[in-house]
């Protein structure tokens, strides 16, 4: 570049590295280099590889603070930004072979074979920069499609995530089950890294994790971390959980339990010894334990809640919303949680199939360190993270909101008058 010139737009160096769109072939193809306006001369650009473009996709993501990337035939590529997808500008759609040459590039041989078996396959993938992906590939009407996900490379407190400290006391557990629910995107996964990541620091303990695809990426402080990825190390989750329990381990993390097999054999894990760390796909803490349990038969349901109760020692359940409150920019996320700790009358209430009646238990449990989705929710509205319509569309219980913001305010303007006393400090 001479002197005075400005730099190149990354996004013209990423429009140069698409192929032509008007040529097909029934292979993948050669991605030749050309910019928009030598669409009719492209025969003078480099040739380029489906590894040139798709690098060039991952940076184009991280240059944008975009936490997905998605690739799918005859559009053009989507990115998410703070739960907003939008379209890459001025990127024409790509050829569904394109998509299938991007594909390639991420699976291996193993891959290959699994994505013919079961239709998708998931992964990793890094970045020419470092950054790490996580990906899934799928099999599609019209070819196929390629989701990307941007995984974080530090670790955050609790605090820093947007929940309450008293949570690290989960990491000096000796055993049972820690369950962390939400949707897909909550941040489950970051909030169980921040948990692993203080047991890392400050304990000497054995750590095992057992990923789909590994995430986070720990190094060995205090404690020894083993990290297992299903597809490249072990078959499945369940495989995995039972090898584990003849390895020394001291904390098992499971980066989701689905299936019969797998629930069944954390809870033994955690019967035995052994604290397990894991994730569910639950909207709050009563239905992740429904869910835990409806997975079994009829007739074992009874013994499972007997187990679950035993063993279960919390489940924090967790929502991203937009800040769209008057003191947040509305291109941040902020995270609502409900957090529900075991006690002798939680264990009852889950024992005896009364989950329902929990809600109340984690009402006056606050003292305890629970707390209500309507509690947290609440709580940032009070401090205008977010809007009313934020706040209702999620709440359960629009008159517990109503509630507990009236007494938030009740005691904000009571702190208010007793700072502003004459003789009284501020």
């Amino acid at each position: 570049m001479n002197e005075g010139e400005p730099p190149p737009d990354p996004l013209d160096e990423l429009l140069m590295l698409l192929p032509d769109q008007h040529v097909s072939d029934t292979t993948p193809p050669r991605v030749k280099s050309w910019r928009l306006d030598q669409v009719s001369d492209p025969a003078g650009g480099a040739e380029r590889s489906p590894q040139d473009l798709l690098q060039a996709l991952l940076l184009e993501c991280v240059r944008r603070g975009a936490s997905d990337l998605h690739l799918i035939p005859e559009r053009p590529p989507y990115l998410r930004r703070e739960g907003a997808l939008i379209q890459l500008e001025r990127v024409p759609p790509l050829h569904p072979e394109v998509v299938a040459a991007l594909a390639d590039e991420l699976l291996a041989e193993r891959g290959r074979g699994d994505l013919i078996r079961k239709g998708s396959v998931d992964g990793s993938v890094q970045s020419a920069g470092g950054v790490r992906f996580r990906y899934n590939v799928a099999r599609r009407q019209g070819g196929l499609s390629v989701a990307l996900r941007m995984l974080e490379d530090t670790f955050l407190t609790l605090a820093q995530l947007g929940l309450p400290d008293s949570l690290y006391e989960l990491c000096d557990l000796h055993d049972g089950l820690v369950v962390v629910a939400g949707p897909t995107g909550a941040g489950k996964s970051t909030t169980l890294a921040t948990l692993v990541d203080r047991i890392n620091q400050t304990q000497a303990c054995h750590v095992v994790t057992i990923e789909d695809p590994i995430e986070y990426v720990h190094s060995p402080a205090k404690a020894v971390v083993n990290q297992r990825e299903v597809g490249p190390h072990t078959p499945d989750f369940n495989t995995a959980l039972v090898a584990s329990l003849r390895q020394d381990p001291d904390v098992i993390l499971v980066g989701e339990i689905r299936d019969l097999e797998t629930i069944r054999t954390a809870i033994t894990a955690a019967e035995t010894g052994h604290l397990v760390l894991t994730t569910v796909h639950a909207n709050d803490c009563v239905s992740a334990i429904e869910r835990l349990v409806a997975v079994f038969p009829a007739d074992e349901q009874h013994g499972v809640r007997r187990q679950l109760a035993l063993v279960l020692r919390a489940i924090i359940a967790q929502h991203l919303l937009v800040a769209d409150g008057q003191r947040e920019r509305s291109d941040r996320r902020v995270l609502v949680s409900e957090v529900l700790r075991s006690n002798s009358a939680v264990a009852n209430l889950i024992a005896t199939a009364k989950s329902a009646q929990l809600y109340s238990t984690m009402e006056l449990g606050t003292a305890h360190g629970m707390q209500t989705l309507e509690h947290s929710l609440a709580h940032l509205l009070h401090r205008g993270r977010i809007s009313r319509a934020a706040a209702e569309l999620l709440a359960r219980d629009a008159r517990s909101l109503d509630e507990r913001l009236q007494l938030l305010s009740q005691r904000s303007t009571a702190t208010r008058r007793g700072t502003s006393r004459p003789g009284r400090r501020p």
